[in-house]
């Protein structure tokens, strides 16, 4: 915007407020476990929103409040609020009662379907942006692009100070959420829908540009359909600062320290501010701009800050009391819900060793998959060809902290438990590949695995490759060379093809050949090209009945589907042994009561780190 003469040199200082990535998780409370969690949830998120609005305006600052997406989905409260269509959605209303001035979407909104999302945003209390999404004739309840005005005093005159929002999603949503889109739905590349937003936002006056991208830090150069594509979005010109997400990562803060162009102490990337404000509420964004008023530009940022401010630590913040009141409802209604009895498990089911050692809710999730899948193939030319089921831990750590993972013990299992099994509401898929392909699909899922050389200290898992991409499939018997590097990359690509981590591959005892073929039980996710693992283009779609996972497992453990021998067993892999040599697992200290089960590695503890992750020392 132009401004007049009289007002020069003065500034204006606007603070950006964010979230992202709550998947549902409103109050500080963990359902799983069915216990208090106070490193995360909104009700504590919304403290420090109040908190920081204070200040701001103390300080005579204009405050924007916004959300970046993947926050309807991911915790049994998100699934009970979609299924009451009847009802207010309590994060709407959340929102709503919070003064949010733009909410953007992620990949996993469009999890629950067109309708069901539809219906939720259409209760949204400000507008919903979402860029590089179509649907074509649809009434969309979205739109792509926002243009917010706010008043601001310059010298003791009010002045106008125009905001252009824009909000872009991952374009693998499209293949990811494929069996909740329709056909004629399109997703955008997002480095040219944002180049494009930029100019039509800055032909519409705006002072200022923000982007709720969806988005994390991945390479550093521009390509087509980047999933992570943070740094080359922020060289764009024109964009003063950037919400980031998706990755469930932080920034400001060490989790991309040393990434090109990225200042990650400072929150700046290519000179731009980008805040990531982690997952499920662990922390609020903050974006300080320091704006110039010039006769020739208008307004112009002339400084910046990035700050994340965390819920939990030395001081951590209350839950906001309005909050959870307005979320009481639906919050007892969902622990109600969960604590129905649906089973019974002999075992403690845990997922603090999945990447050594045999996940025993792994193996019953595989088999609830593969018994779902033999029921379809009966009567079919499949009927006799080799079953196998892949799987991947949804709770392993990770960037969500030593607080994530499955922790059930034996006795009475209820709904709570099911979901904490398989977190997403996937469903069912099933494929036929090729003994090949197996081997290709095992090579990639290893990946997930450091190389490592004796004599040398190497954590086990490499932080840069997606845990939930650690499929391990039931009814094979396999083994990992940790010796050598991974064959493919975690985009993929081929790229030691003289290496190979896979060895001794068998079914039934007998070695698996290049043309066997077998068909597999996965989700949808894997099914339609989540994770990039390289035997999806040549795997045979079988069509089964659409069936969440979750209602798979249910019927399992209520007897409602027949038992699955591959539930039985060792662990389908094992390390090659590698004397001399040993690995770091990073886990959660509670893996300490359950040091038995990986007996076999000789574990010695060795401290827990800053983070609180337990760090066991394994032979190989």
């Amino acid at each position: 915007m132009k401004t007049s003469p009289s007002l020069h040199p003065q500034t204006v200082r606007v603070r950006i407020l964010a979230t992202t990535d709550l998947h549902m998780n409103l109050r500080s409370f963990d359902y799983y476990s069915d216990t208090p969690e106070p490193t995360i949830g909104l009700t504590r998120t919304a403290s420090l929103i109040r908190e920081a609005q204070t200040e701001a305006q103390a300080g005579g600052s204009t405050v924007l409040l916004f959300d970046n997406g993947d926050s309807l989905q991911g915790t049994p409260v998100g699934d009970l609020a979609a299924e009451q269509a009847d009802k207010p959605h309590a994060l709407m209303q959340a929102f709503g009662a919070l003064e949010y001035d733009a909410i953007g979407l992620g990949n996993h909104d469009f999890g629950f379907g067109q309708d069901i999302l539809d219906s939720i945003l259409s209760q949204a209390p400000c507008p919903v942006v979402c860029s590089n999404v179509h649907r074509p004739g649809a009434n969309e309840v979205w739109q792509d692009q926002a243009v917010l005005t706010r008043r601001v005093e310059v010298a003791g005159q009010q002045a106008s100070l125009t905001v252009g929002v824009f909000s872009v999603v991952p374009p693998q949503t499209r293949n990811w959420e494929s069996h909740r889109l329709g056909d004629d739905v399109r997703i955008d590349d997002i480095l040219t829908c944002a180049r494009t937003k930029v100019s039509d936002l800055r032909s519409h006056g705006c002072d200022v540009i923000i982007a709720l991208a969806h988005t994390g830090l991945g390479s550093a150069d521009p390509a087509p359909n980047l999933e992570n594509a943070i740094i080359p979005l922020a060289a764009i010109e024109g964009i003063d600062a950037i919400i980031a997400g998706h990755t469930h990562l932080t920034l400001p803060g060490k989790s991309h320290a040393g990434l090109e162009h990225v200042d990650a102490t400072g929150g700046m990337v290519h000179g731009t501010p980008v805040v990531m404000p982690g997952s499920a509420g662990s922390h609020l964004g903050v974006i300080d701009l320091t704006l110039t008023a010039t006769t020739e530009k208008g307004w112009s940022v002339a400084a910046h800050r990035v700050e994340l401010r965390p819920v939990s630590g030395a001081d951590p913040a209350p839950e906001d009391p309005s909050l959870v009141a307005l979320f009481s409802d639906v919050h007892s209604a969902t622990r109600k819900q969960a604590e129905e009895p649906i089973g019974h498990t002999d075992q403690h089911l845990h997922s603090y060793f999945s990447f050594c050692a045999k996940d025993r809710g792994l193996a019953m999730v595989a088999a609830a998959q593969a018994s779902a899948v033999r029921q379809n193939l009966k009567g079919t030319p499949h009927e006799v060809t080799p079953l196998l089921s892949a799987v991947a831990p949804s709770k392993f750590g990770g960037r969500a902290g030593p607080r994530f993972y499955s922790d059930i013990p034996a006795g009475v299992m209820r709904m709570r438990h099911v979901a904490d099994l398989n977190i997403f509401p996937n469903e069912l898929r099933a494929v036929t590949v090729s003994g090949e392909h197996v081997r290709d699909w095992l090579e990639m899922s290893a990946g997930v695995f450091n190389q490592v050389k004796p004599g040398v200290q190497t954590e086990l898992v490499n932080p840069d490759r997606a845990g939930h991409n650690f499929d391990v499939l039931f009814g094979l018997s396999y083994v990992i060379d940790l010796s050598v590097p991974p064959r493919f990359d975690a985009e993929g690509r081929l790229v030691n093809p003289a290496y190979q981590r896979i060895s001794d591959l068998r079914f039934q005892g007998h070695a698996v050949t290049a043309e066997q073929r077998f068909v597999v039980a996965l989700n949808n996710y894997r099914a339609s090209g989540g994770g990039h693992f390289p035997f999806i283009p040549d795997a045979e779609i079988i069509n089964v009945p659409a069936l969440p996972i979750q209602h798979a497992l249910k019927d399992y453990l209520t007897g409602a589907l027949p038992t699955e021998s591959l539930e039985q067993g060792p662990c389908p892999f094992h390390f090659a042994p590698m004397p001399e040599s040993s690995v770091l697992l990073k886990t959660s200290p509670k893996a300490m009561r359950h040091l038995a089960d990986i007996a076999e590695f000789i574990p010695t503890l060795a401290g827990t780190d800053a983070e609180g992750f337990l760090h066991i020392q394994l032979s190989l």
